[in-house]
């Protein structure tokens, strides 16, 4: 049994793959912060429910090879959000604030730490429910 197949395995693995992309975003923001004409990026907040209607999709099953196959969720990656417009900009144009970007890192490794100890904790579980009893 492949732990990345079962929905909640598969939302947990979701959420820290969009913390790893999100942290990427904003450690280029950090590391653009003099460029000139910069604007800070961020991704679409993650999305718990849509997630779980991408999960709860049952494929369907053809008998011959011309029935149609089940729609596939869209794994494609994550979507760029909109930056609010900043209220704070330099004389070259620059949008990044490094005091925002770095409350967001450490939110981002925060919440990512969350969803690392509740898949352990799942998996915990997991092992407990196998092992025979003594």
């Amino acid at each position: 049994m492949d732990l990345k197949d079962s929905g909640i395995f598969r939302m947990m693995s979701d959420k820290m793959a969009w913390h790893n992309q999100r942290q990427e975003v904003l450690s280029k923001n950090i590391s653009n912060a003099d460029t000139p004409e910069f604007r800070p990026h961020d991704l679409v907040e993650f999305d718990f429910k849509k997630q779980l209607r991408n999960t709860a999709r049952m494929q369907l099953a053809g008998s011959e090879s011309g029935h149609l196959k089940g729609t596939i969720p869209d794994k494609a990656g994550f979507k760029d959000g909109e930056e609010r417009s900043p209220y704070e900009t330099a004389p070259a144009g620059n949008a990044v604030v490094l005091e925002e970007q770095m409350m967001k890192v450490g939110q981002n490794a925060m919440e990512y730490q969350t969803v690392t100890n509740l898949y352990r904790k799942q998996v915990g579980m997991l092992k407990t429910a196998m092992t025979p009893p003594r």
